[in-house]
C-alpha cells in the first residue's frame, strides 16, 4: 500500500522540524536561565525524562511493529509460492484431456500475481491486475472440478487437488490484506510530535551550558530521523528503499517450473 507521505520526504520534514524545535528550546532556555532556580532544573530533569522514555518506547514499538509485519510478508510469499506448486503438482490427477490447459491457466496465473506486486506501491494499477487474476482464479476453479469428474481422471483427484486450489486463492486473499494492514495514522502522528517535543526539550536542557554542542545536536537530530526513516521505508516496503525483491524472485522462480 502506498504511504500517505514518501518516507524520504516525511524524514526529510521530521529533520528539519527536529531542529527548528531544537533552536526554539535553546531560544527559550537561554532566556530562562537566569531565572530558573535549582529546584527547578532539577523537578524538570524528571519530566523530560519521561517524555524521552515515552518517545523511546513509542520508537521501540514502531520499529518492532515494522519488522514483524515485514517478515510476515515474507514468509507469505514463500506460503503462497509452496501452495502454487503442490495445487500444480496435483493437476497430474486429472485427465490427460485437461491437463494442458489448467497448466496454461496456472502459468498465466502465475504472471498476474507477480505483475500484481511489480505494479505496487501504485493501487489503482494493482488493483486491476487483482481482478484479472481473481478471474483467472474462478476458471481454474471450474475446469479443475469439471475435470476432476471425468472417467479418466484419478479417483482421488478431487479430494487432492480442490484442496490445494483452495489453499491457493485463500493464500491471495491473506497477502492482499496483509498488504492493506498498518498502524493507525495516529501512530506515526504521535511518533514525529514526540520527537519535536523531545527536541525543544534537548535544546532547553542544551541551553544551561555556555556553548552548543554541535557533536550532540546532530548526533541526536541525525539519528532521530535515520531510525524514523527506517521504521516508514520497513512499513511500506514497496515504496521505499527497502524492497522485497528477494522473496518476490520465488514467484519467478516457480513460473519458470511451470514451463
Amino acid at each position: 500500500m502506498e504511504p500517505p507521505i514518501p518516507p524520504l520526504l516525511a524524514s526529510i520534514l521530521f529533520f528539519v522540524g527536529m531542529w527548528i524545535s531544537l533552536e526554539v528550546g535553546w531560544q527559550f532556555g537561554v532566556n530562562r536561565r537566569s531565572k530558573e532556580s535549582e529546584g527547578e532544573r532539577n523537578s524538570l530533569g524528571i519530566i523530560e525524562g519521561a517524555l524521552f522514555a515515552m518517545f523511546g518506547l513509542v520508537l521501540a514499538f514502531s520499529f518492532s511493529g515494522a519488522a514483524s509485519r515485514f517478515n510476515e510478508k515474507r514468509m507469505l510469499i514463500a506460503e503462497e509460492v509452496n501452495t502454487i506448486e503442490t495445487a500444480y503438482l496435483r493437476v497430474q490427477l486429472l485427465s490427460p484431456v485437461a491437463q494442458p490447459e489448467l497448466r496454461d491457466l496456472f502459468r498465466e496465473y502465475v504472471d498476474s500475481r507477480v505483475a500484481t506486486y511489480r505494479k505496487l506501491p501504485d493501487m489503482m494499477a494493482a488493483e486491476k491486475e487483482m481482478s484479472r487474476y481473481k478471474e483467472l482464479q474462478h476458471e481454474i476453479w471450474t475446469k479443475s472440478v469439471a475435470a476432476s469428474l471425468r472417467h479418466d481422471s484419478h479417483p482421488d483427484a478431487g479430494k487432492l487437488l480442490l484442496p490445494a486450489l483452495n489453499n491457493m486463492i485463500d493464500i491471495s486473499t491473506t497477502r492482499t490484506m496483509a498488504l492493506r494492514i498498518h498502524p493507525p495514522r495516529v501512530i506515526f502522528v504521535l511518533l514525529f510530535a514526540l520527537g519535536l517535543i523531545c527536541s525543544v526539550l534537548a535544546g532547553y536542557r542544551i541551553a544551561s551550558g555556555h556553548h552548543r554542542s554541535w557533536v550532540h545536536i546532530v548526533g541526536f537530530t541525525a539519528m532521530t530521523v535515520i531510525i524514523v526513516f527506517v521504521i516508514l521505508d520497513v512499513e511500506y516496503p514497496r515504496a521505499g528503499l527497502i524492497r522485497i525483491e528477494s522473496p518476490d524472485q520465488l514467484l519467478l522462480n516457480v513460473r519458470d517450473r511451470l514451463n
